[in-house]
């Protein structure tokens, strides 16, 4: 089984379809509005699609049930730095400061952001990535 698309309730389409168009190297496969409300489905190839609703009223809440944080892999540590590079030039918000290791000794991590409603992101590699875990008892992408 694989995940078919990801859709994503945002406060401003135009906002978000640029953040992630720029983020992930999306292109817009369809832009559409019914009955008053916007969206967007993106994708990378078919590899990779997030369905974008412009139907949220407010931030994203990471005290309700529901969606923790979204992560995406590849296949390298300079994709990851590639990654980090681009979102700082974006102004975008981190959880931490680099990219950190997912837990002490563990060679797999990456970098933990925000999109511009606040939904936590994450982008990782499974191997190259040294340095101190920013938590020692769970999982760096547990409590951001």
């Amino acid at each position: 089984m694989n995940t078919g698309h990801v859709g994503l309730n945002v406060q401003d389409l135009d906002r978000s379809v640029e953040f992630y168009t720029r983020v992930f190297d999306l292109g817009i496969l369809k832009k559409g509005a019914e009955g008053g409300k916007e969206f967007a489905l993106l994708s990378n190839n078919g590899r990779l699609a997030i369905t974008l609703w412009q139907q949220g009223t407010q931030e994203f809440s990471s005290i309700h049930s529901g969606l923790h944080h979204l992560a995406f892999m590849v296949p390298s540590l300079k994709e990851v730095e590639e990654a980090e590079r681009k979102l700082r030039s974006m102004n975008t918000s981190f959880e931490y400061d680099g990219i950190v290791p997912h837990s002490s000794g563990a060679e797999s991590g990456g970098i933990f952001f925000f999109d511009p409603d606040g939904v936590r992101l994450e982008i990782y590699t499974e191997q190259g990535v040294t340095g101190e875990a920013p938590h020692c008892d769970s999982p760096s992408c547990g409590f951001f």
